[in-house]
C-alpha cells in the first residue's frame, strides 16, 4: 500500500480516519457515532496534525514503530485492532492466516480456562487450533476447530476458571530452568540483517565506505564463530546473498526447533544525534510477554553498554513479525545508529564488533545462569567462559 502521512488526503485517509475514530483515538469532527460499529467520513478527508497524533497514539500502544506513517504494519494492526469476537467465523487455515483482536481474545477466554499456554499474539496458528478443538471435545461441541456461535456461546456461558496467571511465562521460564546453566547443545538462531543487494547505509571510514550489510554480517559471524567454540548450535537465518522479508526470516528459524533467536540490526535516524542501543523483545498491548525475551534483552542492553558506552536506549516490547511470528523467544538488538558519529565509528572498528559479540554471548550464558555464579555486568570475559564451558564437559 501507499505510506500514508501528514499532508495526505483522500479515501484511504478517510478509512484510517474512521478505524482510529471507532477504536477511541481520535475525536473526529468530520464523523458522527456510527450505527452498528461503523463511522462515516468525508471521503476527502486529511491527513492532518490530529490525525498524525493518533496514529502515533496507535502505534505507540500497539508496540509499533512510532513515526505517525501508516505504513503496511500500521495498516495491518488497525485492521487487526477493528476486528471484535464474534464478528467472522475463526479457522485456522495455511493459506490465508487469520490475525486480530478477536483471535486474541479467543486466545486469552481459552488460556483463562486453561486450553492455551502460548501467547496470546492474536495469531490464529496451530497452537490456538489445538487449544479450540481441545475445548470443543471438553465441552461436547464437535471438535472441527472453527470458532463459531456454538462454540462463542459456550465460552460465554462457561467464564474464566481461573484468571492473572500467565502459562506462557511460566512454560518458557520452565524451559530455561530444565535446560541447564551449560551452553553445551543450546540452538542459536542468529539473524543478521539486510543481505544481497541490500548493503543499506555506507558509512565513511578511513579505508572508504564500510556498509550496514556488511557490519551485520561480520558481526554475526563472530557471534556464530564464539557460540560454535562454547559447543552450542547455531545456524543463520539466510544466506549471504539472500534478503528475506522477517516472514521469511521467521519461517525459517521456526524450521530449526532453536531455543533461541537473537536478530542484529543497526538504527538510523534523521537527526545525527540521535545514538546508542536498544533492544526488542515480544510484548503487545494485550498483556502478553515474552519473559525469556525480556529477561535476555535486559542482560544485552547491560553487557554492550558496559562494554562499549554506546547510549543505553533501553529494552522494549514490540509486535514486529520476527518477534511474534517465532516459536522461540527472539531478540533484536539495534546495535547502533549509523547516522552518529560515534556509533558509526564503534561499529566500523573491527575490535568492538569483537567486543559486542563477546557481550551478547555473555548475556546469553547469563540467561541460562538464572543469577547463580553470577559475574558483575561488563567483566566476564569470552575466555573464562570459554574455560568454564569446557571445564564442565570434562565433570560431565
Amino acid at each position: 500500500m501507499h505510506r500514508l502521512r501528514n499532508g495526505d488526503h483522500g479515501p484511504a485517509v478517510a478509512e484510517i480516519r474512521g478505524t482510529l475514530a471507532g477504536l477511541g483515538f481520535l475525536r473526529d469532527a468530520h464523523s458522527a457515532d456510527g450505527v452498528n460499529g461503523s463511522y462515516w467520513i468525508a471521503p476527502d478527508a486529511a491527513f492532518d496534525p490530529s490525525l498524525d497524533s493518533a496514529v502515533r497514539a496507535f502505534q505507540q500502544h500497539r508496540g509499533l514503530l512510532v513515526d505517525g506513517v501508516v505504513g503496511p504494519a500500521t495498516y495491518r494492526s488497525l485492521k487487526e485492532a477493528s476486528y471484535r469476537l464474534g464478528a467472522r467465523t475463526l479457522i485456522y487455515q495455511l493459506s490465508a492466516p487469520l490475525y486480530g483482536d478477536d483471535v486474541a481474545t479467543l486466545q486469552r477466554r481459552l488460556q483463562d480456562l486453561g486450553f492455551y499456554v502460548d501467547r496470546v499474539d492474536g495469531y490464529f496458528g496451530p497452537q490456538t487450533h489445538e487449544g479450540l478443538t481441545a475445548f470443543q471435545r471438553e465441552i461436547g461441541l464437535s471438535a472441527d476447530g472453527i470458532c463459531g456461535p456454538d462454540t462463542l456461546r459456550s465460552l460465554d456461558l462457561l467464564g474464566a476458571r481461573v484468571t492473572g496467571g500467565n502459562p506462557h511465562r511460566i512454560s518458557e521460564e520452565e524451559l530455561v530452568h530444565r535446560s541447564g546453566p551449560q551452553l553445551t547443545g543450546k540452538r542459536i538462531v542468529i539473524d543478521p540483517g539486510l543481505g544481497g543487494d541490500d548493503h543499506g547505509r555506507a558509512v565513511p571510514t578511513e579505508f572508504g565506505d564500510m556498509y550496514e550489510s556488511e557490519i551485520l554480517w561480520d558481526l554475526g559471524s563472530r557471534l556464530e564463530g564464539r557460540m560454535a567454540a562454547t559447543g552450542m548450535e547455531t545456524f543463520l537465518s539466510r544466506p549471504h546473498s539472500a534478503n528475506p522479508t522477517d516472514v521469511e526470516r521467521a519461517e525459517t528459524s521456526n524450521a530449526f526447533d532453536a531455543d533461541l533467536m537473537i536478530s542484529l540490526r543497526c538504527a538510523a535516524n534523521d537527526s545525527p544525534a540521535a545514538n546508542g542501543v536498544a533492544s526488542f523483545h515480544f510484548g503487545n498491548s494485550h498483556g502478553s510477554t515474552s519473559m525469556i525475551g525480556q529477561v535476555l534483552s535486559g542482560f544485552i542492553q547491560r553487557e554492550v553498554v558496559a562494554r562499549t558506552s554506546l547510549q543505553d536506549c533501553r529494552t522494549h516490547g514490540r509486535t514486529w513479525d520476527l518477534l511474534r511470528l517465532t516459536k522461540m523467544p527472539t531478540i533484536q538488538v539495534d546495535i547502533g545508529y549509523l547516522t552518529n558519529e560515534y556509533d558509526g565509528a564503534v561499529l566500523t572498528n573491527p575490535r568492538f564488533r569483537d567486543v559486542i559479540a563477546e557481550a551478547i554471548l555473555i548475556a546469553v550464558k547469563r540467561l541460562y545462569l538464572l543469577g547463580q555464579d553470577d559475574q558483575p555486568t561488563g567483566t566476564y570475559t569470552f575466555a573464562e567462559l570459554l574455560a568454564e564451558e569446557l571445564a564442565s564437559a570434562d565433570r560431565g
